[in-house]
């Protein structure tokens, strides 16, 4: 797809993400997803050498208030989303200024109240969504493991948009 010209619509697009900024982010969800479980074994093995048991199970419990909240807060905007046509949203041009780097899928669909329409192969990375407004704009967005790395934002053509102003020779008598 090309943006240059008028009439072919507006089109907003980002700089593609360079192959170590794509390597990093891999490498950051992986020591995420590493990191999250040495944390919660840590804070057990600390609550274990300061109160015993008791601290075991107040940590215990700190730890399943932290998955419940998490669990309720997906649950709740999945729930919102599926209450909505899937990939519409209200305004792709006002979608497209909330977007930034790094956004998770759920912040997106939570932002959007809608969940996209996946334009890319099942189960392959990286995703693309879209969102589509009713003037017939719409945003592809780019995920790659969960992350917002890319998007763009496609305006349909305006049909006035090209026609020359008018001479005054054209203009009805007053």
């Amino acid at each position: 797809m090309r943006c240059g010209g008028w009439s072919e619509g507006w089109c907003v697009r980002l700089p593609d993400p360079a192959l170590p900024a794509a390597t990093a982010t891999i490498a950051a969800m992986t020591l995420q997803k590493i990191l999250a479980p040495l944390v919660g074994i840590g804070l057990l093995i600390a609550a274990w050498r300061s109160y015993g048991w008791l601290g075991v199970a107040f940590a215990v419990t700190g730890i399943v208030m932290f998955l419940l909240l998490h669990f309720n807060r997906t649950m709740t905007v999945l729930k919102r989303a599926a209450d909505r046509p899937m990939g519409y949203v209200g305004s792709a041009v006002m979608l497209n200024a909330k977007l930034k780097p790094k956004m998770t899928l759920l912040h997106v669909v939570a932002m959007t109240r809608s969940l996209g329409l996946q334009r890319s192969p099942k189960d392959e990375q990286p995703e693309v969504y879209r969102w589509t407004d009713g003037g017939g704009s719409y945003v592809d967005a780019t995920f790659a493991d969960g992350k917002l790395v890319q998007w763009e934002l496609t305006r349909p053509p305006q049909d006035g948009a090209d026609a020359p102003a008018t001479a005054m020779g054209d203009l009805p008598p007053a």
